[in-house]
C-alpha cells in the first residue's frame, strides 16, 4: 500500500513537473504581449479607438449643425466636409474596432453634447466664429493624439488607421485656421457697425 502511495505521489510530481513548462510558456506568451489583450489591441490602443470614435461622431454632429446654422458659405462648406470626411473615417474605425473586439460609443459624451448645445443656441456670425474656434482647438488636439498613436501604438491595424487619417486631420486644421480669421474679422466688422 505504501508503494502505491509513493508511486502515486511520484507520478503526480512528474506530471506536474512535465506540465509546468507548458503552463509557464503560456504565461510567458501572454506576458510578452505587454499590455496587449488576447485580441491584439493594448489598453491604450482601445482607449485611442474609443476616443477617436467619440471625436469623429462629434465632428459629424457639429458639422451638420454648421451646414444648418452658419452664415458664411466657407463655414457651411467646411461643416459639410467634416460630415463627409469624419463619416468616412468613422466607418473605417468601425471596421478596425470590430476586428479588435472594441465596443464603440453610440452617443456623444457630455462634453461634446454641451458643445453642441452651446453652438445650437448661436446663429450667423456668432455661430461661425465659435464653431471655427472649436474646430481649430479640436483638430489641434486630434492631431497630437493621432501622431502619438501612429508612432507608439501597439496594434498595427490601429496604428495604420491613425497614420492614414492624420493627413486629412492636418488638412482640416489648415483649412479651419484659414477660415477662422475671416469669421473673426466678419464678426468684428458686424459689431463695429452696430
Amino acid at each position: 500500500m505504501e508503494k502505491i502511495s509513493t508511486l502515486t505521489s511520484r507520478f503526480a510530481l512528474i506530471a506536474s513537473l512535465t506540465l509546468l513548462p507548458v503552463a509557464m510558456m503560456g504565461q510567458t506568451n501572454s506576458m510578452s504581449a505587454g499590455s496587449s489583450n488576447s485580441d491584439g489591441a493594448s489598453a491604450s490602443d482601445k482607449k485611442f479607438v474609443r476616443e477617436a470614435a467619440q471625436g469623429g461622431m462629434a465632428e459629424v454632429e457639429l458639422g451638420k449643425l454648421a451646414t444648418e446654422k452658419a452664415s458664411s458659405p466657407e463655414v457651411k462648406k467646411f461643416g459639410q466636409r467634416m460630415v463627409d470626411d469624419h463619416s468616412k473615417a468613422n466607418d473605417q474605425l468601425k471596421e478596425v474596432a470590430s476586428s479588435q473586439g472594441i465596443t464603440l460609443p453610440n452617443k456623444l459624451n457630455a462634453k461634446d453634447e454641451m458643445t453642441k448645445e452651446r453652438l445650437s443656441k448661436l446663429s450667423g456670425e456668432q455661430f461661425d466664429k465659435a464653431y471655427m474656434s472649436d474646430m481649430v482647438k479640436d483638430h489641434t488636439q486630434d492631431i497630437a493624439d493621432f501622431e502619438r498613436e501612429s508612432s507608439s501604438g501597439m496594434d498595427s491595424e490601429v496604428k495604420n488607421f491613425a497614420a492614414q487619417t492624420l493627413p486629412t486631420l492636418k488638412d482640416h486644421l489648415r483649412q479651419a485656421k484659414e477660415i477662422s480669421p475671416t469669421t473673426s474679422a466678419s464678426a468684428s466688422k458686424m459689431q463695429g457697425n452696430q
